[in-house]
């Protein structure tokens, strides 16, 4: 397995009915969806809600793309696999690859978060504690940028 293709945290979830267009598959808005609960599956395995409730610093969201591959359908299971591509002074950004069922890929999403501190209202650095617990995680290092 290449580096490009090393994910190391999943997050199953099923398809729900309600989550169907008119046109009978999985409604572009769900995406979003998908990869927001991935996003805050990675914040909370590194820690990121527990530093935010005893320190006031946490990640917002600066921007998500997404890039459709092929539709997805009920029933089923969504499967979203997430890794973290860089981290810089106070941003980072993820990149998730939503699955369904049979392995297909149907959609990659990338985010941009930022680390802020809600108390001062200012974007913080990232801390030290976080980068170890992200590089333990991706089975790397990520060198310090400006």
């Amino acid at each position: 397995m290449t580096e490009n293709e090393f994910f190391p945290i999943e997050l199953n979830l099923r398809i729900d009915w309600s989550e169907m267009d008119i046109f009978g598959h999985v409604n572009n808005v769900m995406y979003m969806k998908y990869v927001q609960a991935a996003r805050v599956n990675y914040w909370e395995t590194i820690g990121m809600d527990a530093n935010f409730a005893t320190k006031g610093i946490g990640p917002n969201l600066a921007s998500v793309t997404c890039s459709f591959k092929r539709p997805m359908f009920y029933p089923g299971t969504v499967i979203i696999k997430s890794r973290i591509d860089y981290i810089k002074k106070t941003s980072f950004g993820l990149t998730h690859r939503i699955y369904n069922d049979k392995n297909e890929l149907c959609a990659e999403a990338n985010d941009v978060a930022v680390i802020y501190d809600y108390l001062k209202k200012v974007p913080s650095p990232i801390p030290d504690w976080m980068r170890s617990k992200v590089e333990a995680i991706e089975k790397r290092k990520f060198p310090l940028e400006q």
